[in-house]
């Protein structure tokens, strides 16, 4: 009799019976941005930086290797120096586009 109970729900649906396996998850591989300005990368941000349509903080990681705070830096000093010009103000994200000629 105790044959007959363990051998009934192994011929079930044989889904219950089979365990799940989990996954390995991957592994995002730690990014090895600049951490500090030195001449390339200043002279970089100077002339390819205003060209870009849409400009943010996080473009600035992801096309350039540096470092949020240097990014955030970055584009102060653009906009003060008037090359860049500031379109969405929100607590989280400030994008910015390229200053032209006529808008000022």
């Amino acid at each position: 009799m105790a044959k007959a109970k363990a051998a009934a729900p192994s011929s079930g649906g044989g889904k219950a019976a089979k365990k799940k396996k989990w996954s390995k998850g991957k592994v995002k591989d730690k990014a090895q941005h600049a951490v500090a300005l030195d001449k390339t990368i200043f002279d970089r941000i100077v002339k390819d930086v205003p060209t870009f349509r849409m400009i943010s903080q996080s473009i600035l990681i992801e096309r350039l290797k540096i470092n949020g705070s240097l990014a955030r830096r970055a584009i102060a000093h653009l906009e003060k120096e008037g090359q860049i010009k500031r379109i969405v103000h929100h607590s989280r994200q400030l994008i910015y586009t390229r200053a032209t000629a006529s808008s000022d």
